[in-house]
């Protein structure tokens, strides 16, 4: 008789020990992404679409289900690094979509490389993928480079008559980021900076830096920061006098940018991604289809159109539903192999066509996009138009 409960017991036990193995074995199965966003605070215009995006991403790749963990970072670079953290060590997730700004981005690289995690940065700095070192080998970029729109707006200088360029940007990495890539873009075109000035985030002032620009008599001036505070030393250039043309970086192509600036942002020249004018750019560039999904399911489940910050985190589920099956066939997720798949399988990546341009990834380009990522565009009546090159 005792021998008998012994072994019912013990039958018992593994009854129950396989139930809990077969419960445990969808979730092993599971993939999970991280997604952290700065849906309040300076740069919320950029985080509240890459948030709202989050939700309509797909729930299901190669055949598993997709769970998306979103943590909100308020634009605080403490609270991102935080948020890394219970992603990766509590949540473990598989991959991160995010940060929404340059400066947390940064804050996290060294938590992204030490757990080996597969980033899909939606900022705008190329040093968060360059150069692909031992950190830099875990994120993707799925913004375009600063290169590529310094560019097109060195071309348009050029083209107007522009010799001379004042500076103002952000105090931080991407306003960094812009004074050294432009500076050095600026001089090989021929064209002279005539002052740099630097500002906050959350500066409420920008008077001293304007006249102090305003004093080198440049033909043009280049603003390098975000969202809504771009607004700020643009508004006040024109309050002080100042008549030569304003350009603007991708960072401001936010309906908040023309809402908070009015008739001070009329003019404003900038290169941003094809989607910012989709109505105006041609059916034959190949963003446009795609851009016009993403909108209507967008539009479908919050009521309006989104920004094309969005865009980017739509683009990094793109390229994530593209490259995740091929990481099934080696690991399961939840696992370091199944993340150490992934990241070679975005390496891989080609003629991706995103919201915002066309991705060609390799081991050496983890940002991948090219001319047809951005177009000229300008302000006029109260509205982003495209502007021939």
């Amino acid at each position: 008789m005792t021998g008998f409960l012994r072994n019912a017991t013990f039958s018992s036990l593994i009854a129950v020990a396989v139930v809990a193995l077969l419960g445990c074995a969808p979730a092993l199965a599971q993939i999970r992404i991280g997604l952290m966003v700065s849906a309040t605070g300076p740069t919320s215009a950029i985080g509240i679409p890459q948030k709202n995006t989050g939700e309509i991403l797909p729930r299901s790749i190669g055949g598993q289900s997709v769970e998306y963990v979103s943590l909100e970072d308020g634009g605080d670079s403490t609270r991102a690094v935080q948020n890394a953290r219970k992603l990766i060590q509590e949540d473990h997730i598989d991959a991160l979509i995010g940060p929404s700004t340059t400066p947390n981005a940064f804050a996290i690289l060294d938590v992204v490389a030490e757990h080996e995690v597969p980033m899909m940065a939606t900022v705008g700095t190329a040093t968060i993928v360059e150069p692909v070192d031992a950190k830099r080998r875990w994120v993707f970029k799925t913004t375009q480079n600063d290169d590529l729109i310094a560019a097109a707006l060195l071309a348009h200088m050029r083209k107007t008559g522009v010799r001379t360029v004042g500076m103002i940007g952000f105090n931080d990495p991407y306003g960094e980021n812009w004074f050294k890539v432009f500076g050095a873009m600026a001089q090989h075109a021929g064209i002279a900076i005539t002052g740099t000035e630097r500002f906050s985030r959350t500066d409420q002032s920008v008077t001293g830096q304007a006249l102090k620009l305003i004093a080198g008599h440049p033909d043009a001036v280049l603003i390098a920061a975000v969202g809504g505070p771009a607004v700020l030393p643009q508004a006040t250039l024109v309050d002080q006098g100042y008549k030569g043309k304003i350009y603007q970086t991708h960072a401001v192509a936010t309906d908040d940018f023309i809402r908070l600036g009015k008739e001070k942002v009329e003019g404003t020249v900038l290169a941003a991604g094809p989607m910012l004018v989709i109505d105006e750019i041609p059916d034959s560039n190949p963003t446009k289809a795609v851009a016009r999904a993403y909108i209507a399911a967008y539009a479908a489940r919050f009521g309006n159109a989104p920004a094309t910050f969005g865009a980017n985190t739509w683009d990094a589920g793109l390229l994530l539903e593209r490259a995740i099956p091929a990481a099934l066939k080696v690991a399961k997720p939840g696992t370091e192999a199944f993340r150490v798949a992934l990241r070679d399988a975005l390496e891989q990546q080609r003629e991706v066509v995103g919201c915002q341009g066309v991705f060609n990834m390799s081991p050496s380009n983890h940002n991948g996009m090219d001319d047809r990522a951005r177009v000229l565009v300008t302000v006029k009546g109260g509205k982003f138009r495209l502007l021939a090159e």
